[in-house]
C-alpha cells in the first residue's frame, strides 16, 4: 500500500529501530513507548486490520515472534503484554495489522 506508514518501514523508505526481521515479519521499537519494552511486530504483507486477516497463521507468527523477543529482552519470566488494536474504537491508528509487545515494568490491569 503506497500510503501505509508500516509498508514504508518494510520497504525501508522510512527509518525505524529494527529489533528483528525475517521473510515474514518486521519488529521495531515504538517511537512513543508506553513501557520500557514496547516493540511493534508487523507482517511484511499488508493487511489493514485484524478483521481483514484471512489466514490465522498471521496471528500465531506474530505471537511467536513476540515471545522470542520477550525472551531476548529478558522480560519473558517477569511478564509482558501482547495487544492488537482494531479500528477506531479499539485504538488502531495505523491501518496495518500490528502486535504491541509491552513489558519491562508492572503494567496496569485490564478489565
Amino acid at each position: 500500500m503506497p500510503d501505509c506508514l508500516f509498508c514504508k518501514l518494510v520497504e525501508r523508505q522510512l527509518p525505524s529501530d529494527v529489533v528483528y526481521e525475517d521473510d515474514v515479519v518486521l519488529a521495531f521499537n515504538d517511537i512513543q513507548p508506553q513501557a520500557p519494552t514496547h516493540v511493534l511486530i508487523i507482517p511484511k504483507r499488508h493487511v489493514a486490520t485484524v478483521n481483514d486477516v484471512a489466514d490465522a497463521r498471521v496471528f500465531s507468527t506474530l505471537i511467536e515472534r513476540a515471545r522470542d523477543i520477550a525472551r531476548q529482552r529478558g522480560i519473558a519470566e517477569s511478564g509482558y503484554r501482547v495487544l492488537f488494536n482494531c479500528n477506531p474504537h479499539g485504538g488502531q491508528t495505523v491501518y496495518h495489522v500490528h502486535l504491541h509487545l509491552l513489558g519491562g515494568r508492572q503494567l496496569g490491569r485490564l478489565g
